[in-house]
């Protein structure tokens, strides 16, 4: 079995460690974390082992980093790149209830939970997370680091561009495209093309400003 470690001892992490211990496909050995505070705490079993750069030092592991944030997730892993950090050293956790046929394409780094459906030639770019119960439909064409809450539906011919985060429950019209960076609100329905870096929310959904939109998440 092959060691993984898992980089940001984040609520994500302990929901990966659940998953790859419950299937076995890895042997969690740690967590590495920057926050001070979390050096030599135990999660859920496994130990914070050292700070993020610390990375370099397990050349005998799998890496994956857990943080939900496509941006975060992004800045994570091109420092580890500026440290050497090959993408050949990047783990898929990929749960035992994802069916997806031949044709479909996973990219190194990402995490699909439970019941998540990919249908035909679904592309999944590196280090994409999606939630339980996210549904990729024919030829959806996803780029690195974008993040699907729980319950997200992308149509069929979709395309969703770097680092995008769709908000849970929201759902993509076919044959329509995410732009990169852009941020997707909870339950919003998109029925037409959403340009990098916006903002969108409502059925049906509309651009908002996104310093709003997180003010209002943050309350």
């Amino acid at each position: 079995m092959s060691e993984l470690i898992l980089v940001a001892a984040s609520g994500l992490a302990r929901e990966v460690l659940a998953m790859v211990r419950s299937s076995g496909q890895y042997d969690v050995v740690g967590l590495l974390d920057d926050d001070e505070e979390m050096a030599g705490v135990t999660v859920d079993g496994a130990p914070v082992l050292g700070t993020i750069d610390d990375a370099t030092k397990y050349t005998h592991a799998f890496l994956l980093v857990c943080l939900a944030s496509s941006k975060e997730r992004e800045s994570v892993v091109q420092h580890l790149a500026s440290l050497g950090i090959q993408e050949s050293r990047y783990a898929t956790a990929v749960d035992p209830s994802v069916q997806y046929p031949e044709g479909c394409r996973i990219g190194r780094g990402s995490i699909l939970m439970r019941n998540v459906t990919l249908t035909a030639a679904v592309t999944l770019g590196a280090h994409v997370v999606a939630m339980p119960s996210v549904t990729f439909s024919y030829d959806d064409d996803v780029s690195d680091f974008a993040t699907f809450a729980a319950g997200v539906s992308l149509g069929g011919g979709v395309r969703v561009g770097r680092a995008a985060y769709l908000g849970l429950n929201s759902s993509v019209r076919e044959r329509t495209s995410v732009g990169d960076y852009a941020t997707i609100g909870m339950g919003a329905a998109i029925l037409s093309n959403v340009p990098d870096g916006e903002t969108w929310v409502g059925v049906p959904a509309h651009q908002i400003d996104h310093d709003v939109f997180n003010y209002r998440r943050a309350r």
